[in-house]
């Protein structure tokens, strides 16, 4: 009898929201379900490395600059800023000024390059208070002008959804329920937009303040950001119990501009040096035209003996036992079967001529066989030699814009020893193959010294 006086009373209102109210306190007792006892834990980290995709890069652009002998080359950098306004419309949403980008980004090249920085108001100030002049301060030999040319928001906006619902009516439910009716509903709905920066950068003669033909860059990128959203709800006879979770995600905009601003340097400065810079950035990157071109018109400007030279001196730079004679011999010959197989032409055409210079090796051991070959010129030729051949229309007009009244001069293999002292590899290759006969290349760099500029 007691028992079914129990069933009873489980059906009736009364007892159905007695129960309820009772879960709740017993809920409410637990401490982790206390309302008043909320909280939420950050998630700490510890300060790293700011490392992008292009920072290897920039550190072997260093090492390319000493494998391919460019000479030292100073550069300076002016105010870079945002040339479009809406870092400040839009809250900082980029930078307003990159120039510190551009500082580490230069500085961290090394090897040939060498960052000069632009403070004019420090170099004042140092000398009022009597700490230092203009003494021994290096000249720049070219400037890097520019910005952030383009910031376009909202180019694009999509959104898409999926929404799920069932209900079903139990007939059977008894009457003390709140509702006969159980189901359940999904909905999962996403959105996404891209924008697009961009920025220009362009190069100029520090003497004659004229910009340098075709050196310029101007590379863009696009950030995206998006939003997910999903919910669960499931009703049993009234009450609904479900999930609903949000996320949004951002691409960092001031980090899209640092990688624009280390490829943009990248590619600006192997291009005025005109090094293969695009093997640094992926094997899914083109060869620069303007980098093909110079040295295509550089080898119809040659004569057959300066082709051979520096085909034989590029060899070497490979790891072929050559002597330097400006003689096809047999040891070249050799050497240029072993680079292509099947050839047979005693004469250097232009695809050989680009393909070995562009495929030199990076490594420690190619910076030591370039070593030899400057220590080489030195004991073979103690003076500078000007060159008799005059530098290709294009290298002039890329190296100094303005007229001048006597024709550039490459910098010679000693004046680039005399300026900074290449380092010892670790372990010194083999020395008899340059030391037997060696003949002064002509230099592909379009370097230039003080006295030329």
């Amino acid at each position: 009898m007691r028992m079914t006086a129990f069933r009873k009373c489980n059906l009736r209102g009364p007892c159905v929201v007695l129960l309820l109210l009772s879960f709740s306190i017993l809920l409410v007792s637990c401490g982790g379900m206390d309302p008043r006892n909320v909280e939420v834990e950050l998630e700490e980290s510890a300060v790293e490395q700011k490392i992008t995709s292009y920072s290897q890069a920039l550190s072997d652009l260093g090492l390319m600059t000493e494998v391919y002998g460019t000479g030292v080359v100073r550069i300076q950098s002016e105010d870079i800023s945002d040339q479009t306004g809406t870092s400040a419309s839009t809250g900082g949403e980029i930078q307003r000024n990159i120039t510190e980008i551009m500082k580490s980004t230069l500085n961290s090249i090394g090897g040939n390059v060498i960052f000069i920085e632009y403070n004019p108001s420090y170099i004042q100030n140092q000398m009022v208070t009597g700490y230092s002049s203009f003494d021994n301060k290096l000249i720049p030999d070219v400037v890097i002008t520019g910005g952030i040319t383009e910031f376009d928001r909202g180019l694009e906006t999509r959104g898409e959804g999926t929404d799920a619902s069932a209900e079903y009516e139990w007939k059977g439910a008894g009457s003390d329920l709140p509702s006969s009716k159980v189901g359940f509903d999904y909905s999962d709905g996403s959105k996404a937009g891209k924008a697009r920066i961009t920025l220009d950068f362009n190069m100029k003669d520090f003497q004659t303040l004229a910009g340098i033909s075709k050196m310029n860059t101007v590379n863009s990128i696009e950030v995206h950001k998006a939003v997910r959203e999903k919910e669960l709800g499931i009703t049993i006879f009234g009450p609904t119990f479900g999930m609903k979770g949000k996320i949004k995600k951002v691409q960092g905009r001031h980090e899209a501009v640092r990688l624009l601003v280390q490829a943009s340097m990248i590619q600006m400065v192997g291009k005025y040096l005109i090094m293969p810079y695009w093997r640094l950035l992926g094997d899914d990157n083109e060869p620069d035209s303007i980098v093909t071109g110079i040295l295509e018109r550089r080898y119809y400007t040659m004569s057959e003996t300066d082709r051979l030279v520096n085909i034989q001196e590029w060899l070497f730079l490979h790891g072929y036992d050559v002597d330097l004679t400006g003689i096809f011999d047999a040891k070249t010959m050799a050497a240029l079967q072993q680079f292509r197989p099947g050839f047979s032409s005693k004469s250097i055409d232009p695809k050989i001529f680009i393909d070995v210079y562009m495929t030199i090796p990076l490594s420690n051991a190619t910076l030591g066989r370039r070593n030899i070959l400057a220590n080489a010129y030195a004991q073979t030729q103690p003076a500078p030699v000007a060159s008799s051949v005059p530098a290709p229309p294009v290298q002039q007009q890329a190296a100094a814009p303005a007229q001048q009244a006597a024709p550039p001069q490459q910098q010679s293999v000693e004046q680039q020893v005399a300026q900074q002292p290449p380092p010892q590899p670790e372990a010194p290759p083999q020395k008899a193959t340059v030391q037997k006969r060696v003949k002064k290349s002509k230099s592909i760099g379009r370097m230039l010294t003080d006295d030329e500029w």
